[in-house]
């Protein structure tokens, strides 16, 4: 039976270097997950507040709702999937972490794996991107001010 010989360690301070990239990697995640999960909540109070719209009002004010809340529920899925694929990216990252230590202390040779993985972070990353991208295109597409309530402003004025 053949022992292990334990890292020096010289070894573990270096590949804690090593492991500096990805963790800083994490922290980014880490602050774009809190932006979406921002916008998330944002777009369930809103919701919340358009639910009780539409259950109390009628006519062409109600039908403006309905729209509202169907454009909010597509929001919230399309924020939902920009914070799974972060999720999975960070697990990703977290991944080539150990695998960077598992390869020093048992002095194996992860170099592809963990390319690899590093490699699958990064789309899954530029993917939350893109689906995030999405969100605030939706986002931007209806939200406007109203004509009605334009105009009635400008009414106000000159009648004042």
């Amino acid at each position: 039976m053949t022992m292990i010989p334990l890292p020096q360690v010289s070894q573990v301070a270096q590949t804690i270097q090593l492991a500096l990239a990805p963790v800083f990697l994490l922290a980014g995640i880490g602050a774009f997950l809190n932006v979406c999960v921002s916008r998330l909540a944002r777009i369930i109070d809103r919701a919340r507040a358009v639910e009780d719209w539409v259950l109390s009002t009628r006519g062409k004010e109600h039908d403006r709702m309905v729209s509202e809340i169907r454009v909010l529920d597509r929001r919230m899925s399309v924020v939902n999937g920009a914070i799974f694929l972060s999720v999975a990216s960070a697990c990703a990252v977290c991944l080539v972490v150990i695998l960077l230590f598992a390869g020093n202390l048992f002095n194996a040779h992860l170099g592809t794996p963990i390319a690899i993985l590093f490699s699958l972070a990064m789309m899954l990353q530029a993917a939350a991107f893109g689906t995030f991208i999405q969100e605030i295109r939706l986002a931007s597409r209806t939200i406007h001010i109203r004509n009605e309530v334009l105009y009635h402003q400008v009414e106000e004025e000159e009648a004042a």
